[in-house]
């Protein structure tokens, strides 16, 4: 029996499923899409990748990649369930995928953001081993962009519910494609961009986490090194999880790339915003098999590989051994990339899941 026969005669809810998605919670991803980071109303194309090691465990098909790219466009990735968006009759809709078991589940669109067609939307999902969460940061046009609503969906309840605490950002925009899970709440870094007064609080990049218990805001700094020629045009930072997840000294890192110079800290004291730095290191002396590369987008994936694209590669520097590990071909020649982890599993969405195939 293939394994796209065996995955469609799983009933909707196993032990073997269920199982599946608890021990995915204690193990790392095991490969990722890639994509271009731009904003398309119907088609975006897709590649997957195995990660070091993991060239045996990807059960994604190839018919459900060609789905995928020919649908809309995929948000982000947890615990192996996948967030996606598509555009009909120009309305946005929002599903959640399995692309290994070929399942899907539509969840309701919130109404501010179903006409949102050709627009970036403040949206993220985060998964446990039994239901899962989707939260959106919405600014209101008639108040201050500085605080944002948050809505969450909770699969359990089947709504979104308004937090009653507002996410306050400061006073610069906030990268939204990166959370970073830790210590029980969402952490974002803002923009480097040099539009901000110098004797503002908010002059210089900077971390605010969101806690989606009590709707807490709390700003981190990032190191003073990083703050050190931010604003230059060619800086870029990016925040990820540090540390595989089956251990217990998990942490957030920071990585800038400024002047084709790649630096990495790690977040040692959160209390304190205290963080030692890891790596600095010219792509020119990464050895790589291009000459002059230009990175086309950068992520830190199963907490020590540093994974970026140049216009023809996709590398993986292991930052534990401080060397390449994996080199990757993609398509994508001239795009600037976004990456979306992704762990194969047999979890399900929901119980009203439909074919990820005929929908799509």
């Amino acid at each position: 029996m293939s394994i796209d026969k065996f995955f469609s005669k799983l009933p909707k809810e196993t032990y073997f499923a269920s199982k599946q998605a608890q021990n995915a919670l204690l193990r790392d991803d095991t490969c990722f899409f890639l994509q271009p980071d731009i904003t398309l109303r119907y088609h975006n194309q897709i590649e997957l990748h195995s990660l070091p090691g993991e060239e045996q465990s990807s059960g994604v098909s190839k018919d459900v990649i060609r789905s995928l790219s020919n649908s809309g466009k995929m948000l982000c990735s947890s615990n192996g369930l996948i967030l996606y968006r598509t555009t009909a009759h120009n309305k946005v809709n929002l599903s959640i995928c399995n692309p290994a078991t070929k399942s899907l589940l539509s969840i309701p669109t919130p109404e501010h953001m179903q006409n949102s067609i050709d627009a970036n939307i403040d949206i993220g999902l985060q998964c446990d081993s039994n239901y899962f969460k989707v939260f959106n940061f919405y600014c209101n046009p008639d108040d201050w962009f500085s605080y944002l609503d948050c809505y969450v969906y909770v699969s359990k309840e089947g709504v979104w519910k308004a937090m009653e605490e507002r996410f306050i950002t400061g006073s610069r925009n906030m990268r939204f494609d990166m959370p970073v899970y830790h210590n029980g709440v969402i952490h974002f870094i803002s923009d480097c961009f040099p539009y901000m007064k110098k004797n503002s609080p908010y002059f210089r990049p900077y971390i605010m986490s969101y806690n989606l218990e009590d709707g807490k805001s709390t700003m981190l700094r990032v190191p003073k090194e990083a703050r050190k020629g931010s604003h230059d045009h060619s800086c870029e930072m990016g925040i990820f999880k540090w540390g595989k997840v089956a251990t217990s000294n998990q942490s957030i890192c920071l990585v800038r790339l400024r002047k084709r110079v790649f630096t990495v800290w790690i977040l040692t004291n959160y209390e304190s915003s205290l963080w030692r730095r890891v790596l600095k290191i010219r792509v020119k002396a990464m050895e790589l098999m291009e000459k002059d590369p230009i990175i086309k987008g950068f992520t830190v994936l199963n907490g020590d590989l540093l994974v970026f694209a140049t216009e023809k590669k996709v590398y993986g520097y292991d930052l534990t051994n401080m060397k390449i590990q994996k080199v990757w071909d993609h398509k994508f020649e001239g795009n600037f990339l976004c990456f979306t982890s992704y762990s194969d599993t047999l979890r399900t969405c929901g119980t009203e899941t439909l074919s990820l195939s005929s929908q799509m």
